[in-house]
């Protein structure tokens, strides 16, 4: 792109022609399809070990909004490639988005996301429904198809407060996608990552609709130190390093990222308990 912009400063004409659409990803695809993350090609076989990979989400629909929290860990293998990685992100002011999968892609394509979400807003001077960004999270996905089937698969998990929602008490919603970019509304909670299995067993015996949201928040990082007892690819509360996950929410009010203190005294908390109750 840089070669095409004129000297004085101007932008090219893709930039300010009539037929500019309200996509973000649609427009790159036009004017430099090579930024895309699915567009770049790749040598002949698999490759997904040679990236490290993010791993365990989960959210949580609560009363009045939705709680989203990932560990800390990537992995490449059996080795530990990032004790500090953060994977979960708002989307926009209302809307949360969690990556497990390949590291690089995954932050790359969570970045497209909040453009394409920023772009639309911009451009039409309104914000797409929940629906609508779950639809345009789907369509990266699906554009990523050709990476992910040699080994560099991104599987997010999006989570929001419905601004559209009849009851906002019961706003929060969750989706989950598969590889192909398939969207599905999940109800309750849900997790995804090499420990979503242990993550969402746990919650299952937990959680129970219309949990406040500070509950959610418990049942979060008890879901993800569970995750983290049984899959080596989960990093746990990291007491002496104080390395503790990522814990968000979206209400009302907006998104929101707990601080390190709180995060940590709950952390804590959750690990002093299980020194009485292994098993929770």
């Amino acid at each position: 792109m840089a070669a095409a912009f004129d000297p004085s400063g101007r932008l090219p004409d893709a930039f300010t022609s009539a037929g500019t659409t309200s996509s973000f990803t649609t427009f790159l695809s036009r004017v430099a399809p090579e930024m895309l993350p699915g567009r770049r090609p790749l040598p002949p076989g698999a490759a997904g070990e040679l990236s490290p990979h993010a791993t365990t989400i989960v959210a949580i629909v609560a009363d009045g909004g939705v709680v989203m929290a990932g560990d800390r860990r990537a992995t490449m293998g059996n080795m530990i490639a990032q004790r500090t990685m953060e994977k979960v992100h708002p989307a926009d002011a209302y809307s949360l988005v969690g990556i497990a999968g390949s590291a690089a892609i995954g932050l790359e394509m969570m970045r497209l996301f909040q453009v394409e979400l920023e772009h639309y807003e911009k451009i039409e001077g309104a914000m797409l429904s929940l629906d609508g960004k779950a639809n345009r999270l789907a369509a990266m996905i699906r554009g990523n198809l050709g990476a992910a089937m040699q080994g560099l698969a991104v599987v997010p998990l999006f989570a929001g407060f419905d601004l559209a929602a009849a009851d906002p008490a019961r706003a929060g919603r969750i989706f989950s996608f598969d590889v192909t970019g398939g969207p599905y509304e999940e109800y309750g909670y849900d997790a995804v990552g090499s420990g979503s299995l242990f993550a969402k067993s746990a919650l299952k015996k937990r959680y129970r609709p219309g949990v406040s949201v500070d509950e959610a928040v418990r049942l979060a990082v008890d879901a993800l130190y569970d995750a983290a007892d049984d899959d080596t690819a989960t990093g746990g509360p990291d007491l002496i390093r104080r390395i503790y996950p990522v814990v968000m929410t979206a209400t009302a009010e907006g998104t929101h990222r707990l601080g390190e203190e709180e995060v940590s005294a709950l952390a804590e908390t959750v690990v002093s308990a299980r020194r009485e109750n292994p098993g929770g």
